[in-house]
């Protein structure tokens, strides 16, 4: 496995309440942009694997998906966009991990639906 400690890249836990609404044309806003992201089975699969893990996946995404590494780094660029991953450079690759506040406000956001 290619992965670094969890502080290399990956931000730590954070216990700060988001309390920003979950309702009103913002919020909706915010919801159709993260639903956005997750429309592709691919991109769930990378959401799953990254939240299966506790430090940062420099290489073993690739090898976990039956796809070509050209679409996974697309599908990444799509996660990374939309703040649901954080990806670091770490010399010739980039290591990713999840974003967990980004997580947390999807998973709010689809529960005040």
């Amino acid at each position: 496995m290619n992965e670094q400690e969890p502080d290399d890249c990956c931000p730590a836990p954070s216990v700060e309440t988001d309390l920003r609404p979950v309702e009103g044309k913002e919020a909706d806003d915010e919801l159709a942009a993260l639903a956005k992201a997750i429309a592709h089975p691919a991109r769930v699969q990378i959401i799953r694997i990254l939240v299966r893990k506790t430090a940062c996946v420099c290489g073993d995404i690739v090898d976990e998906l039956p796809l070509a590494q050209s679409t996974v780094s697309q599908h990444l660029k799509v996660l990374k966009e939309a703040g649901l991953i954080r990806g670091e450079v770490d010399g010739p690759r980039v290591c990713y991990c999840i974003e967990p506040r980004a997580l947390r406000r999807l998973k709010v956001l689809v529960a005040g639906l």
